[in-house]
């Protein structure tokens, strides 16, 4: 049986929203170890909760990272074919 901090729904799993007071910039981390398959946001996009904005590939699946925070993407800090290690930021929000 797979604990549920252990599921696929790594939502707040990581902890992805910085605390507030620090400069008012949010982070999207990586859920999971994988390549980047596709970045779906470019710097200047406005993103809302739940909106996908890239995937990755690990062992042959596709896995969404969501923004967990609305906002505007102020930075893309991956490109696709990278390798990014669970919690790695991928993006930055303001």
């Amino acid at each position: 049986m797979i604990d549920s901090s252990e599921s696929l729904c790594f939502r707040y799993r990581l902890g992805n929203v910085c605390p507030a007071g620090h400069d008012q910039m949010s982070e999207i981390r990586a859920p999971i170890t994988g390549n980047v398959w596709k970045i779906l946001v470019a710097e200047g996009d406005a993103v809302a909760v739940d909106d996908v904005v890239a995937i990755l590939e690990s062992m042959k699946l596709e896995i969404p990272v969501e923004s967990e925070q609305a906002g505007t993407v102020g930075r893309v800090l991956c490109a696709p074919d990278d390798v990014v290690t669970e919690g790695d930021v991928m993006f930055e929000l303001a």
